[in-house]
């Protein structure tokens, strides 16, 4: 998988170890909303260490709402990792905490997923208005910190899908993002991609065994991934080279090798980031829910082996708009589901 919170748009994580992350929406429109805590400054080298040395004894994740509502901003900001502090100083994080602590008396953990040695937290205020997103490493460093205001889409929400689909894969999964706001799914701010979900393979709290940089390491490396309704294969992209090493993405084909198979009703599924040749299907065939096409990978814009899985109406990658998936047998997989299919 992924981390959720990179520096390319501080809402999602790139680098290996983390939550898998995935998107079919290229450049600046990656990122589920515009965060407002993003800054062009810089912290020079002598304020970095100044504020890493504010405090001598690091704190607990469960300890971070405390701090904040005692206005611990420097020992917060103490344990920011350096990579973020390049694009995020002191006054930036300063200003965004007073600002979102204001009027709100406490804050809800809505998400925690712990991953590959990370843990990522997300907590709302009691209106669902005000949110925190945090990703910790293995010794508690915040490797990145978000607030934002909550995205709702409520007419979109409560629309499903005319056909009912079932599981794209055998075996257990595990969803990093999926869900119908943006604390759990980070695709849900942009409008091609809001329903989509990212699914991995999980053992004993890891997605890999063995090299991370290898993509053969990674458990759903090579996984049958199978129709999750009956339609009509529309397109197919299969000679994308998946990303070597682990942790690369490519930015240029963003859904790397996928299909995309039209079930009727101006619905299409997509099943991207696949592995390259391994794609067994091809345009113009009718295919049924539990045919194989093609294997899990990790080419496109994707930064570990894991499929992108939504539903849209159409097969436009770019003018697409995403649909709630009806399922077969549940409302909805959530962050954090652990999926155990036929």
């Amino acid at each position: 998988m992924n981390k959720i919170i990179n520096k390319r748009n501080l809402v999602m994580f790139s680098l290996v170890g983390a939550l898998t992350v995935g998107s079919l929406v290229a450049s600046a429109s990656d990122a589920p909303a515009k965060t407002e805590v993003v800054s062009s400054s810089s912290v020079s080298k002598v304020e970095a260490v100044n504020y890493s040395q504010s405090s001598t004894s690091s704190f607990k994740p469960d300890q971070l709402l405390r701090l904040l509502q005692q206005e611990k901003y420097e020992r917060i900001y103490g344990q920011i990792g350096a990579e973020y502090k390049k694009v995020y100083s002191f006054k930036d994080f300063k200003k965004e905490a007073i600002l979102y602590n204001k009027n709100a008396t406490s804050y809800t953990r809505v998400s925690h997923v712990p991953l590959n040695n990370t843990n990522y937290y997300a907590w709302t205020d009691p209106k669902g208005e005000k949110t925190i997103q945090a990703q910790f490493d293995s010794k508690n460093k915040i490797e990145v910190i978000v607030f934002n205001k909550m995205k709702k889409y409520p007419q979109t929400d409560a629309l499903r899908t005319q056909t009912t689909f079932q599981l794209p894969f055998q075996g257990e999964w595990f969803v990093t993002w999926g869900g119908s706001n943006e604390l759990i799914n980070y695709h849900y701010g942009a409008e091609q991609q809001r329903y989509a979900y990212d699914l991995i393979m999980v053992k004993n709290g890891f997605s890999y065994k063995g090299d991370p940089a290898k993509n053969e390491s990674y458990f759903a490396f090579g996984q049958p991934i199978l129709a999750s309704a009956a339609g009509k294969v529309v397109r197919i992209v299969n000679d994308i080279h998946d990303n070597k090493p682990v942790g690369t993405e490519n930015k240029e084909q963003i859904a790397g090798n996928h299909v995309i198979i039209d079930h009727g009703n101006g619905e299409f599924s997509y099943y991207a980031h696949l592995q390259k040749g391994s794609i067994s299907v091809k345009v113009g065939d009718e295919v049924n829910v539990g045919d194989r096409l093609g294997k899990c990978g990790n080419s496109g814009n994707s930064s570990e082996a894991h499929l992108h899985f939504e539903v849209a109406n159409s097969a436009e990658l770019f003018t697409t708009k995403s649909l709630r998936v009806h399922w077969k047998d549940v409302d909805d997989y959530e962050q954090g589901t652990v999926i155990k299919a036929p």
